[in-house]
């Protein structure tokens, strides 16, 4: 039961990391504008917060679950 535990959780870190990876792409937003009389054309980035918070959430997630996995590793092959 202890090894279907280690192998879900070692499932989940790459799931969480692609999901990070995910919220961190929908959190950056780059426009182009065209040039109108006199002002220039540029280019913007604007940053989501929601987005981009939730991408670091799910990384330190994902670390906390692969710590946890390789904790539960060395304890097991220490018995």
């Amino acid at each position: 039961m202890r090894w279907l535990l280690v192998l879900a959780e070692f499932v989940l870190v790459p799931v969480f990391a692609v999901a990070a990876v995910w919220c961190w792409r929908n959190g950056i937003h780059t426009g182009w504008f065209k040039p109108s009389g006199d002002a220039p054309g540029f280019d913007a980035t604007r940053y989501s917060g929601p987005w981009l918070s939730g991408a670091a959430v799910l990384v330190v997630v994902a670390g906390l679950v692969l710590i946890d996995t390789v904790a539960k590793v060395v304890r097991a092959r220490g018995q």
